[in-house]
């Protein structure tokens, strides 16, 4: 459904654990907004479709979109390139649909600097993060699975995703799933209250 307003991009980073992703994707399977797809190198896993999960490019091709400067942020990780594509996000906004990116804290860098008018107009951006280090530990050796290097691995990582949170307009301290949800989708509300967003105020 198309609006009266430009759409909001509304970046989502946070560490392992913190619970981003299942707010991005319960904003997008409620109607809310489009959850962003990003592209990548690496093969597809068991049960992952294309267009869906990912957009599945061989290295060539993802490399010619970089030369030819298609992406939004991208970055490569482990081997294999990741990236958002603008004609994933622009399309959205002109239409006044929201689109949600879960997105590590240099792919938001990018984004902020990505010099694009539409981009700044939409952008806002908000860090998902537990109230303290002893919740952090909690989620991250939640899961069961994962060797003591493992998840010393991910703490180390987390603390230093943590250190970009000023970075951020607003940061979510992560409660239940259900406050936290709750704060998330109140953000996009108001967001879409303001008078800047509607194209004849």
């Amino acid at each position: 459904m198309t609006t009266d307003r430009t759409g909001i991009l509304l970046l989502v980073s946070g560490p392992s654990g913190s619970g981003k992703t299942t707010l991005c994707r319960r904003l997008a399977d409620e109607g809310e907004a489009i959850y962003s797809t990003s592209c990548t190198t690496r093969p597809s896993r068991d049960g992952e479709l294309d267009g869906h999960d990912y957009h599945f490019l061989d290295r060539d091709t993802f490399e010619q979109k970089v030369t030819n400067g298609e992406f939004l942020e991208y970055a490569e990780v482990h081997g294999n390139l990741y990236g958002t594509l603008k004609t994933e996000v622009l399309s959205h906004l002109i239409e006044g649909v929201d689109v949600v990116m879960d997105i590590d804290v240099q792919g938001a860098d990018q984004v902020r600097n990505s010099n694009d008018t539409s981009i700044d107009a939409a952008l806002v951006d908000v860090f998902v993060m537990p109230h303290t280090e002893e919740e952090l530990v909690k989620r991250l050796t939640g899961r069961g699975s994962d060797s003591q290097d493992v998840i010393e691995l991910r703490m180390k990582n987390a603390l230093g995703e943590i250190t970009h949170c000023s970075k951020y307009t607003y940061r979510l301290l992560s409660n239940t799933r259900e406050q936290d949800y709750h704060q998330f989708k109140s953000l996009i509300v108001a967001e879409r209250l303001k008078l800047s967003r509607f194209k004849n105020h």
